[in-house]
């Protein structure tokens, strides 16, 4: 909900979660805690979580073919 001080902006923290799952799911990447963070939406933070070190691995081998 939003305040008068404080406008809603969670529509960007959710498009980007929603951008970034499905580039994941595409890489066969999963980030179970990937969600938006709701305490300061003002901010627009999404959240990451904690994954297993295969899939850190996993991520950063993509990546590294992204900029290649």
């Amino acid at each position: 909900m939003s305040t008068a001080h404080e406008p809603d902006t969670t529509d960007a923290a959710v498009a980007a979660v929603d951008a970034l799952r499905d580039a994941l799911t595409a890489a066969g990447i999963v980030f179970p805690s990937l969600a938006t963070e709701t305490a300061s939406p003002s901010l627009e933070l999404v959240t990451l979580g904690r994954i297993r070190a295969d899939v850190a691995l996993r991520l950063a081998h993509v990546i590294r073919q992204g900029c290649a």
